[in-house]
Parts: C-alpha cells; sequence; structure tokens
C-alpha cells in the first residue's frame, strides 16, 4: 500500500479560501480513480515561518496508480492551487509505503 503524503503550509492571510478550496480540490484528486481515500490533516506544531501547515494523505491503490496519477493527472491538479494561491502556498510531496497496520478492538 502506499500513501502519497501532500505537506502544505498555507499564509494566514488566504487560510480559510484555501481550506474551502482544497476540501474541494481532494475529491477532484479522489475522482481521478488512482487512490482509494483521502485524509486531511492539520499539522500541529508553531511553524517559525508562520502560517497553518496541513498534510492531506491519499492511499493509492498501489504504486503503478500512483505513477499513473503523476503522468496523467498531476500537473493539472497541481496548477490550480498554484493559480489561486502562488507564493502564500508552500507544499512538498512524500510517498510512503505501508509496511504493516495495526489496531485495537475495544469491545
Amino acid at each position: 500500500m502506499i500513501i502519497y503524503n501532500v505537506t502544505v503550509n498555507i499564509d494566514d492571510s488566504v487560510h480559510n479560501e484555501w481550506l474551502t478550496w482544497i476540501k474541494e480540490h481532494i475529491p477532484q484528486v479522489l475522482a481521478t480513480g488512482k487512490f482509494t481515500e483521502a485524509k486531511l490533516t492539520k499539522v500541529l506544531v508553531e511553524e517559525e515561518m508562520g502560517g497553518q501547515t496541513y498534510s492531506i494523505q491519499y492511499r493509492a491503490h498501489s504504486k503503478e496508480a500512483l505513477q499513473d496519477y503523476y503522468a496523467n493527472h498531476a500537473e493539472q491538479l497541481r496548477q490550480d492551487g498554484l493559480q489561486k494561491f502562488a507564493d502564500k502556498m508552500l507544499a512538498f510531496r512524500t510517498e510512503l509505503e505501508v509496511i504493516d497496520e495495526y489496531s485495537v478492538d475495544f469491545k
């Protein structure tokens, strides 16, 4: 299982607008059919550079599905955010491989 993680620092001046936008953007990424789910999380550390930091984790069907996303969808979907938020947003992407998963079953 592969997780495609996008970490974004967004300037306070456009934070609310970005948060509304990302909640519309995530379903567009999922609509590519390359991912099974997504989680939007807020990073709970105070950034020296200011702003708010979020992590969006997309669970890919496979490494091949993620590569297909890069080849056929990523650039167009990234451009929308870049056009809207330009220098008010800083993003970096990480690929994570799930080695094992654990859960607790409370009864």
